[in-house]
C-alpha cells in the first residue's frame, strides 16, 4: 500500500524508532500522520498530529479511535523492555511487559481493523524484534520481552488467515538493537533508526509478510529452524 496520501497513525511517534517512522511517512508524502504518546507535548516533529495514548488503558485507546476514524495504516511501535528475568524478577513488571509489547498492539488493532475496514482497506506495521524471532545464547536475559515480542509476532501471523478478506494486509518489523541514545555500549552494534524506517515503509508499500530490517534480525532468522538442541547444547545434557 502507497504511504503518498494515506493516512497514518504510529504509536510511540515521540522518540527513537517510532519518531523515525513518523518522519519516513510524512517524507513519503502521507496525506496525514498521527503521532500517539502518552505525553503529546513529546511530538516535535513537524507536521505531525500529535494525539494522547497509553496502550495499556482500553479508554485510551478507544478516546484515540474516536479521535482519528480517518486512518488506512496502522503502525504498532510503542514497547518497552524492562530487562526481566522471567524466574527471578517481579511478576507484575513481567505482566506490565505484556500489557505494553503484546495486549497494546492487540487492542490498536481491535480497535483500528474496523476503522481501516471502513475507509477502504490498509495496512498494519506491529513493530516487533529479533528476539522477537529466538533468543539466540547468550541473551537469556531478555527472555521476559524476547516472550512478549514472540507473543505479538504468533498473533500477527495467526491473523494472517483473516485480515486480508476483510482488506487489511499484515507486516511484522524485526530488528536488533537501535541507535535511538538509551543504548550506550560502543560494543553493541546498532542500526540507525531512520535506515529501518525506511525499510519498514518499503516493506508496507511492496507488501511485505516480514522485514528483515537490519543483518542481525537476517541472520538470526535461520535460527528459527534449528532444533533447540541445536541452538542450546547444555538443554541436550
Amino acid at each position: 500500500m502507497k504511504i503518498q496520501d494515506a493516512v497514518v497513525l504510529v504509536t510511540g511517534g515521540n522518540r527513537g524508532i517510532g519518531k523515525a517512522l513518523v518522519e519516513e511517512a510524512l517524507a513519503r508524502g502521507a496525506g496525514k500522520v498521527y503521532a500517539a504518546a502518552r505525553e503529546p507535548r513529546s511530538v516535535t516533529t513537524p507536521g505531525a498530529v500529535p494525539l494522547r495514548l497509553d496502550v495499556t488503558d482500553p479508554e485510551a485507546v478507544a478516546a484515540l479511535a474516536a479521535q482519528a476514524p480517518d486512518v488506512r495504516i496502522l503502525i504498532n511501535n510503542a514497547g518497552v523492555d524492562l530487562g526481566l528475568d522471567l524466574l527471578d524478577d517481579d511478576l507484575e513488571r513481567v505482566r506490565h511487559e505484556f500489557e505494553v509489547n503484546f495486549f497494546g498492539p492487540v487492542r490498536l488493532m481491535r480497535a483500528f481493523v474496523p476503522i481501516i475496514t471502513g475507509n477502504g482497506g490498509g495496512h498494519i506495521l506491529n513493530v516487533n524484534s529479533v528476539l522477537g524471532l529466538a533468543v539466540p545464547p547468550g541473551f537469556g536475559q531478555y527472555t521476559a520481552y524476547a516472550a512478549s515480542k514472540a507473543a505479538l509476532l504468533m498473533a500477527t501471523n495467526g491473523l494472517r488467515d483473516t485480515l486480508p478478506a476483510r482488506g487489511v494486509e499484515l507486516s511484522s518489523l524485526h530488528m536488533g538493537f537501535t541507535d535511538t541514545g538509551i543504548l550506550r555500549d560502543p560494543a553493541v552494534q546498532k542500526s540507525d533508526p531512520a535506515e529501518i524506517a525506511r525499510k519498514a515503509l518499503d516493506g508496507v508499500e511492496t507488501g511485505a509478510a516480514e522485514i528483515l530490517a537490519d543483518e542481525v534480525s537476517a541472520a538470526v532468522k535461520p535460527l528459527t529452524a534449528l532444533d533447540p538442541a541445536q541452538l542450546y547444547p547444555r538443554s541436550a545434557a
